[in-house]
């Protein structure tokens, strides 16, 4: 079931002694876990659904307390756990925008529709998320998330346009 399930934070540790948790947030929406009744935690490799009590913000991270934890030492297990989401939870994306784990899995091409290899993860960094791409050649390449690289995303056909750019190919 993790596997159709969508990452909307990870919980970086305790806060106070209530059993709350801090979450980082994974979603291009913080304020979406204000309508989160039940989370999934990923402990482990295993699933663990939780209650959502409350949620507050404070400063880029959210404060989650669940109905199943009250004190600080219940909660201490939770430490770098991935927070999921169902897709019915997910939310709505507009026209042209996918969910980064979807990319995963689409075969990528260049601009004249050579095919270039498959994308086999998707890095979310502090600017831009990055696609692995694994080539038809056999090596791995990354392929920054930005405009001048990923001319499309077209997930109901799983292709990804990409413009190889200067010095990319050169590792």
């Amino acid at each position: 079931m993790i596997d159709d399930m969508l990452r909307v934070g990870v919980v970086t540790k305790p806060h106070g002694l209530k059993g709350e948790v801090k979450v980082y947030p994974t979603t291009s929406d913080p304020k979406r876990f204000k309508d989160l009744d039940v989370v999934c935690l990923v402990v482990n490799e295993k699933e663990l659904p939780l209650h959502v009590e409350t949620v507050k913000f404070f400063k880029n991270q959210v404060i989650v307390k669940f109905k199943e934890y009250g004190t600080i030492e219940e909660v201490e297990f939770l430490r770098n756990c991935d927070m999921m989401v169902s897709r019915e939870d997910a939310i709505e994306l507009k026209e042209g925008e996918y969910f980064l784990y979807d990319v995963i899995g689409c075969k990528v091409v260049d601009e004249q529709g050579e095919s270039l290899g498959e994308v086999k993860e998707v890095y979310e960094t502090g600017a831009n998320p990055v696609f692995e791409v694994k080539l038809d050649a056999g090596k791995t390449v990354l392929f920054p998330v930005i405009d001048e690289c990923i001319l499309s995303v077209d997930i109901e056909q799983k292709i990804v346009k990409a413009h190889v750019m200067e010095g990319l190919m050169d590792i």
